[in-house]
């Protein structure tokens, strides 16, 4: 008999969580589903697999499904995480429903988020590659955007980050530095790692993790 949808999320976030009792030490690793190109299916199998919120990195997506999930009469809305580059003025449709923004890389967008959800909760992702089509800011300007950012009232976390892909040494430089800036920063979050690096990225501190091919499949 084939597995449900819902049976094969909470197989593969139960296979998740125990290679990250292993890698980890103890420390709690969050795992953020991410239904980009997926679902609002997909969002519910999360949810009720165990999910620790689910990741969008488009705003017409993201409210496509929180639209869907409430037409359904579903009862349930994810902490949402907003994980990809975003455009100022998209905040102000985002803003009721967005729990965390994990990827502000500039003060004039923390300037728009504090404005229209006061207190909210980010990350501030940093460019760890170097890499052109990666987004975030650079390493050297992360201390002086997190007092930006603190000094507008939002609530900051921590800091997010995207590894080169291929080569695992370098990745795990890149992992590694992220963890000692939010180290030296006094930040208790580190969102690394994603479906192909996650491993790599729990043994270099993170404290989530933003899957979503290993928890669904292939994207279509």
């Amino acid at each position: 008999m084939t597995a449900s949808l819902d049976e094969r999320v909470a197989e593969a976030l139960a296979r998740v969580r125990a290679d990250i009792a292993d890698l980890s030490g103890g420390r709690r690793v969050s795992v953020i589903a991410v239904t980009k190109g997926f679902g609002s299916a997909e969002v519910l199998a999360a949810v009720r697999a165990g999910a620790d919120g689910c990741g969008e990195n488009y705003a017409q997506e993201m409210l496509a499904k929180v639209g869907q999930l409430s037409e359904a009469g579903a009862g349930v809305q994810p902490p949402w995480h907003f994980v990809g580059r975003l455009q100022r003025n998209k905040v102000r449709q985002l803003a009721a429903h967005v729990a965390v923004w994990q990827s502000v890389d500039r003060v004039e967008l923390g300037g728009e988020i504090a404005r229209r959800a006061p207190g909210a909760r980010v990350l501030v992702q940093c460019n760890i590659s170097g890499e052109s089509n990666k987004g975030g800011c650079a390493p050297e300007a992360v201390p002086g955007l997190v007092a930006d950012l603190q000094a507008q009232g939002l609530d900051v976390a921590g800091v997010m980050g995207v590894a080169a892909a291929g080569d695992r040494s370098r990745i795990r430089r890149e992992f590694e530095q992220l963890v000692a800036m939010a180290d030296d920063l006094g930040l208790p979050e580190r969102s690394i790692g994603m479906s192909g690096d996650y491993r790599d990225a729990v043994e270099s501190g993170a404290t989530m993790v933003r899957l979503g091919t290993v928890l669904f499949g292939s994207r279509a």
